[in-house]
């Protein structure tokens, strides 16, 4: 049986679970930007493409584009969507392969490119089609090859280092949209738009600012937190909030500079 005031109510990492209000905005997408599927034309040779159209994609910092192939058997064309890396104009005819020459848009495995290549799409297992350096204005380099083991280090946006098999592909290039982020949104309106068609996490309430029963922060005569933000890992789902199992606290990089 329930008791009154027995229990909190549901914090907001545990509502969100369900996906209800919570599930991404997809409406208005264009559809999943993935390169070619891998096949004989790419491993043995290469295939043209060509860029019908560059167009924005509801939220996507970046653009995408249509590229437009031959059909492999049939007498057909088909339309490829993939996320356009910068200098891609309409028009442009695109070359996928092994034998593709490095030039921007072209995809090619990253074995074949040499190292201080800048790419991305990059696949992190053969033909998965795409899976890292795909943000707005981010790329991947590659650092090293390792021709015995067939393998290549790779340089992600974050400045982790990976490594990942030599015929994985990638796209020669920078992905278009950077420096979206270096203008500040100024005002709310802008922050509501930016979100209303990604995803419901906008705006956040904090969880000082909330009464006890909503969540573990709230409550109290000032807005504060009244114990130490971290949390054990095998805490129960209404109490993980704050930092979880955290090794570390504090700025990283050592001093702060004001």
């Amino acid at each position: 049986p329930e008791f009154p005031g027995s229990m909190g109510r549901r914090i907001r990492s545990s509502r969100k679970g369900a996906g209800s209000v919570f599930t991404a905005h997809t409406q208005h997408r264009k559809g999943a930007a993935k390169l070619r599927s891998l096949d004989f034309a790419e491993r043995h040779g290469y295939i043209r493409g060509v860029v019908k159209a560059i167009e924005h994609d509801s939220g996507r910092g970046a653009p995408i584009a249509e590229i437009r192939f031959r059909h492999t058997h049939k007498y057909k064309t088909v339309t490829e969507t993939v996320i356009a890396p910068e200098g891609l104009y309409t028009g442009q005819s695109i070359y996928c392969g092994a034998k593709a020459e490095l030039a921007i848009g072209n995809v090619l495995p990253v074995g074949l490119m040499p190292e201080g290549s800048s790419v991305c799409n990059l696949e992190s297992k053969v033909g998965d089609r795409g899976t890292l350096a795909r943000a707005g204005g981010c790329y991947a380099t590659i650092i090293a090859h390792n021709s015995e083991e067939n393998r290549t280090r790779i340089k992600l946006p974050s400045g982790h280092k990976v490594v990942v098999p030599s015929g994985a592909r990638a796209m020669v290039g920078v992905i278009a949209g950077g420096g979206r982020v270096d203008k500040p949104l100024l005002k709310a309106g802008n922050a509501y738009h930016k979100y209303k068609c990604k995803r419901n996490t906008w705006p956040k309430v904090r969880g000082v600012a909330m009464n006890p029963v909503d969540h573990p922060h709230g409550g109290g005569n000032h807005q504060h937190i009244g114990s130490s933000s971290c949390i054990s890992r095998k805490a129960v789902s209404g109490q993980k909030v704050g930092l979880i199992a955290a090794r570390r606290t504090g700025f990283s990089g050592g001093k702060r500079k004001f």
